[in-house]
Order: structure tokens, then C-alpha cells, then sequence
């Protein structure tokens, strides 16, 4: 089990809270819906061997999740778990909306303006007004604001972006 293809990498277990087998989790979903009671979550152990859970409880708590799985009740449980990586199907997300995508189909497309490959889409990060397409090329990195004046068409099925950047950026 990888992220990309059938599953999505949306955190990873980075501590044991409490003596009834809590694990404290830091997400990279954008919502907490991923951890719903009834969820199940697939973690892979540091040892790389899948196993699915089903997720008994959550509790937001600063900036990570508090997360109990049925399966995982005692401290020493959740200490096996640490450093996990957690996954769920990608067919369990809901189709995005016109002129929107989720994050992890953006990333390792091809950018180009006009016919100039510009790189790769290595990253995303969001800012207060837009999310920002981190592109490595062979010069090193270029950020390029996710905006409609500069975005002039995502193909996920070709794999590109196209662009029209203003001058200097």
C-alpha cells in the first residue's frame, strides 16, 4: 500500500496518549471526516505491513487529532503504533466539485506555458487567499499562485497544467 493509486496518505501516528490506547495523530486531511466513528483507516506499521482499523472515537486537540481505534485498548498497543502511517481507499472520497481537485492529483503534474515545460508540481501549501502550486525545475523551484488568471486548464488524464504567467513571476 502506497499514497497515490487506490489510497491516500492522510496522517500519521506520532504518539500514544493515555493508558486506553489513544494515539495521538497528525492529519493531513483537511476536515476530520477521514476519522468519523465506523471509518476504516488502513495504518502502516514502520515495519511497512497494512492492517485496517475502524475508528471507535476521535478528539480534536490543538493542532492533532486524538484518535481510538477498535483493536488498539491498551498504552502498549498504541506505542506499537507509533510512527504509522495512516491511509485511506481513495474511493471513498466524494467527487470534487466543477474547477476544484483535491491536492494529491495536482501533485507531479507537468507545467507548462504554451509549449515551455516549466517542471513539476512537487508540493501545495495554502495561504489566506489561494492555495500556491510548489514547481521544481532545473533551476530549482518556482511557486505559482492556484488562481483563475493564471491557471488556464488542468488536464488530470494528460497529466499537465497549463499556465500564463505575468512577467517576473
Amino acid at each position: 500500500m502506497q499514497a497515490g493509486g487506490d489510497h491516500l496518505h492522510i496522517g500519521t501516528i506520532v504518539g500514544a496518549h493515555g493508558v486506553k490506547g489513544w494515539v495521538r495523530v497528525v492529519s493531513f486531511a483537511e476536515t476530520s471526516k477521514p476519522f468519523t466513528p465506523g471509518r476504516r483507516i488502513y495504518i502502516k506499521k514502520t515495519d511497512g505491513r497494512p492492517a485496517a482499523y475502524t475508528v471507535r472515537d476521535y478528539q480534536p486537540y490543538k493542532n492533532i487529532l486524538r484518535v481510538s481505534f477498535e483493536m488498539i485498548a491498551t498504552r502498549d498497543a498504541a506505542e506499537d503504533v507509533v510512527g504509522a502511517q495512516l491511509f485511506i481507499n481513495r474511493s471513498e472520497l466524494p467527487e470534487p466539485e466543477d474547477d476544484s481537485w483535491y491536492w494529491h492529483d495536482l501533485i507531479g503534474l507537468a507545467v507548462y506555458q504554451e509549449d515551455t515545460y516549466i517542471g513539476r508540481v512537487e508540493n501545495i501549501f495554502a495561504t489566506g487567499s489561494n492555495d500556491v502550486l510548489v514547481v521544481r525545475h532545473e533551476g530549482g523551484e518556482r511557486l505559482i499562485p492556484l488562481i483563475e488568471s493564471i491557471i488556464r486548464q488542468i488536464d488530470l488524464e494528460k497529466k499537465t497544467i497549463r499556465v500564463d504567467l505575468p512577467e517576473g513571476l
